[in-house]
């Protein structure tokens, strides 16, 4: 294992490939980084290490936000954090930069299955790199990355950091495949040949789910999902549309994952239009003038529910709701049934383009 490089200054990181972006639009998220997450760049400190799991022979590279204020005396919550298909620990910048600013650790992963160098090599052979990064064998070994990232933090690999962090408030939180993968954390589980195939991590207590796909393959989301217990926040846009070469996933997918939990300790947030990748740190996708919203939305709404799910305090998510209706078709005033909803259609938000209706939801 390798010690962590403290990386201070603010960073920029690089575009992908074009050929990844032609064939995956909604799903590519360049590294541009979000404007909406700056103010507090100050008291963010940047930490990468590079872990090997010596079992699996797969190593685990993270980037740690970590709260750089010496006003810190209370233990630090901590969000460990997944990315989508093709990105890496430098992604989702916006977020970490939020939540660490504010006094919320957040441990960004890379998996490298299903990495950025799934747009690395032949272009001819990208299709075959997608297909086997989307495998069941790799959505496993994401969400023992994530524990075993969580293992070398809280243990000496992860300096002094791990002894400052609050267990009583570890979060997993990721967007599209890192959905999926904070879900297998929370609890999500399959059978194959008779026997369920689980990854539960009891030390998460909370999950930030965003624009989760579906369970490819399983008819049966309740289920799959019926035993997580944790509260979750599930954050989408009404336009939150993924396209894969070979799987197309509606809007309607992330209703689907957010009806087929069980608990009723879940929240759910709907932007009215946006696009899938506009939760990455893509600049424009989604809308020029909507995007650095639903950013600093989202960043904000995840730290508000976690007031709720560890406190019990459902002001924050009110007033946050307050504070972004006009940009909510969904707007969630606490757990499920308390939350308010309206018609997206003919709204004209971010692009100008009209939105589409919303369907009723189960106990909403």
């Amino acid at each position: 294992m390798l010690d962590g490089t403290d990386r201070t200054t603010a960073w920029q990181t690089p575009n992908r490939r074009q050929v990844g972006s032609l064939l995956l639009g909604t799903l590519a998220a360049g590294m541009t980084r979000a404007a909406a997450a700056q103010s507090h760049a100050e008291d963010v400190r940047i930490v990468d290490f590079d872990w090997v799991d010596g079992q699996r022979q797969r190593p685990v590279p993270v980037r740690l936000y970590w709260p750089n204020t010496s006003s810190l005396v209370r233990p630090v919550p901590l969000i460990v954090f997944s990315h989508g298909l093709g990105q890496a620990r430098t992604g989702y910048s916006y977020l970490g930069r939020h939540w660490s600013s504010r006094g919320v650790a957040s441990l960004h992963l890379q998996h490298v299955g299903s990495d950025s160098s799934v747009w690395a090599g032949n272009p001819l052979s990208l299709l075959d790199r997608i297909e086997l990064a989307v495998q069941e064998q790799e959505a496993i070994a994401r969400a023992r990355d994530l524990r075993f990232a969580l293992d070398c933090f809280l243990a000496q690999d992860g300096g002094a950091f791990g002894d400052r962090i609050d267990p009583r408030q570890i979060i997993a939180a990721g967007h599209s495949y890192g959905a999926n993968t904070t879900l297998i954390a929370v609890g999500a589980r399959v059978i194959r040949e008779g026997r369920p195939v689980q990854v539960r991590d009891p030390r998460i207590k909370a999950g930030l789910v965003i624009s989760a796909p579906p369970f490819y393959g399983e008819h049966d989301l309740r289920a799959v999902l019926g035993m997580v217990e944790v509260p979750t926040l599930h954050v989408t846009a009404t336009e939150d549309v993924i396209s894969l070469p070979g799987r197309t996933s509606p809007f309607e997918d992330r209703l689907a994952v957010y009806e087929a939990i069980a608990t009723p300790r879940k929240a759910l947030a709907v932007f009215q239009r946006g696009s899938h990748s506009i939760f990455t740190d893509r600049a424009f996708t989604g809308g020029v003038s909507l995007n650095p919203q639903v950013k600093e939305a989202t960043a904000s709404g995840a730290l508000a529910f976690l007031d709720l799910a560890f406190r019990g305090d459902p002001k924050p998510l009110q007033e946050w709701s307050t504070s972004f209706k006009p940009i909510l078709a969904v707007a969630p005033l606490g757990f499920e049934g308390t939350a308010r909803m309206r018609s997206v259609a003919p709204s004209r938000v971010g692009d100008g383009m009209p939105g589409r209706p919303l369907r009723p939801l189960r106990g909403t």
